[in-house]
């Protein structure tokens, strides 16, 4: 996997110099932020709990409390700086996407060798990042080919590692995210934010990935080309979760553009009004693991959608940026 290339130019004309950003950091912290990692804390919890109770792949419990667990985690997603990376947390819990298939190989290893880290948490933290998180337990609980691969008593166990260790590293993140919020809204020497600029400037970056994580990698990896659709790169496709991804995402990332733009009533209204378009699309697309791309039809209402996120990146960069005296300059997540 490519590293994430993210650079932001700052402009600060006297208009941006004399927004007041306390009352749109605090509400984006209070409102957006710590919710989001109490939610995803409580999910894994119960998550972890159902896997203790019934480790069976084909559990309705168990998959249950996965696709809660899985919904919550793609509502913070977005927000990849501070707690979230500490350790590789995100990746932990999501090492997507996987370019060279190396969820699966971990997790035969781990099958094969019956490797005895799944008996301790401090171990099994140690173990690849393959092999770990959400996308690791949906090979476990989605995939054919692990239903009778190695013994039936170690795979429940590394099931019950893999939910216990997603469990760790959610409120290990909830808890740093309940200190780390102060740095946010109250920039200054003993924050890695200067001034609440540079503290909106973090906000702003997270809306411009996050939207350009979804319509390029969520849907621009499974469209591949015309010619050459790759179907089977959808994130969580074995689950059917994939659109369902893309709509969560721009839920969260709408709830977000609206705090970042409550000082501008008409940028907001423009946001609103292009968020809803697209998750309008993305709620009729019918097409849960994005299967559709592989057909004329399928990849044109794909392709439809992809726009309409495109229009929301655009009122972000020629409206939102601007007003808020941040430019985007050079912006990728750069896959293969």
């Amino acid at each position: 996997m490519r590293v994430l290339a993210f650079a932001v130019a700052m402009t600060l004309p006297f208009s941006a110099l004399a927004q007041d950003r306390g009352p749109i950091l605090t509400d984006t912290v209070e409102g957006h932020i710590l919710p989001g990692f109490v939610n995803l804390a409580d999910a894994t919890g119960t998550l972890a709990q159902a896997a203790q109770a019934d480790c069976a792949a084909g559990s309705p419990e168990l998959r249950a409390a996965y696709h809660a667990a899985f919904d919550d985690w793609i509502s913070v997603s977005h927000l990849r700086f501070g707690p979230s990376e500490v350790d590789d947390r995100a990746f932990a819990l999501a090492f997507w996407p996987d370019t060279k298939g190396f969820t699966p190989k971990a997790l035969t290893g781990l099958i094969a060798a019956e490797d005895t880290a799944v008996e301790s948490s401090k171990e099994f933290a140690q173990t690849s990042i393959a092999g770990r998180g959400f996308f690791a337990l949906e090979q476990l609980l989605y995939d054919p080919k692990f239903a009778d691969q190695g013994s039936a008593p170690y795979r429940c166990a590394l099931i019950q590692a893999i939910t216990a260790d997603i469990d760790v590293n959610a409120r290990a993140m909830g808890a740093d995210w309940d200190s780390y919020a102060t740095t946010l809204t109250q920039p200054g020497e003993n924050s890695p934010y200067r001034s609440s600029d540079e503290a909106m400037q973090e906000l702003y970056k997270v809306l411009v990935t996050g939207l350009e994580f979804t319509g390029d990698t969520r849907l621009g990896r499974p469209m591949g080309t015309f010619d050459r659709p790759r179907p089977n790169r959808a994130e969580a496709r074995r689950s059917e979760r994939s659109l369902r991804h893309v709509e969560l995402s721009l839920i969260a990332l709408r709830d977000l553009a609206a705090r970042l733009s409550a000082d501008h009533p008409e940028i907001a209204a423009d946001l609103d009004g292009a968020f809803d378009k697209a998750i309008t699309r993305a709620q009729s697309l019918d097409d849960p693991s994005l299967a559709g791309v592989a057909t004329p039809q399928g990849r044109f209402r794909v392709e439809a959608l992809q726009q309409s996120i495109n229009d929301i990146r655009d009122i972000v960069s020629t409206e939102l940026g601007p007003t808020l005296g941040i430019s985007a300059g050079f912006n990728s997540l750069d896959g293969d």
